[in-house]
């Protein structure tokens, strides 16, 4: 089967909701993602790596990096090679003095790893078509916000840079706890360059 690369769109948490994290994957030569619901310490693990924090003390992923790079041991990739009743499961792919060998692993704990070993991440396109959702592209000249037949004012209400950054935070977490991880994705974009400009 022919491999897909993945790459990490965001991820997202919910305040109200502690144990609610997915980390939102999107097909790189498409326009497919693949929403991965995970665990909080793997989500934590993702995003030190992903913002470029150092713990004053290495968390577990740090500390198994620490232990491939003294034996010599590269990850190459990681595949997230199977859907089983809902569960995605993961091989990490390395590669030890030429000899190539894959890890059982969980799904979240092969993307931490992707993350700190700064590798490839792929899946098949039997995982997209169980479990990815089909992003629709704008027409040309088309916004993906515009809807003619809808009054103005509702449709100025959409867009984002209209909401205050209070009322952003509940909506995120509302469309998390819809798991409506796309409209989360934008949301939290939007978060994030407002928090920017005020820097």
């Amino acid at each position: 089967m022919e491999k897909i690369e993945l790459y990490i769109v965001t991820l997202t948490h919910s305040v109200t909701q502690s144990s609610n994290y997915a980390v939102v994957m999107g097909e790189v030569d498409g326009n497919r993602r693949l929403p991965i619901v995970i665990g909080g310490f793997e989500a934590q693990a993702i995003a030190v790596a992903m913002e470029g924090m150092s713990p004053a003390r290495p968390l577990t992923h740090d500390l198994l990096k620490n232990i491939l790079d003294t034996f010599e041991i590269e990850v190459t990739e990681i595949l997230i090679n199977n859907l089983v009743e809902g569960v995605f499961h993961a091989r990490i792919v390395c590669v030890q003095h030429g000899r190539e060998f894959e890890i059982d692993s969980r799904t979240s704990d092969a993307i931490a790893m992707a993350v700190r070993c700064n590798c490839p991440i792929f899946t098949y396109d039997f995982i997209l078509d169980a479990a990815g959702v089909r992003i629709e592209e704008p027409e040309p000249g088309e916004s993906e916000d515009t809807e003619t037949e809808e009054p103005k004012t509702r449709r100025r209400r959409r867009g984002y840079s209209d909401y205050s950054l209070e009322d952003l935070n509940a909506l995120l977490d509302k469309v998390i706890s819809e798991e409506d991880y796309e409209k989360a994705a934008k949301i939290r974009d939007e978060i994030k360059r407002r928090k920017e400009s005020e820097s």
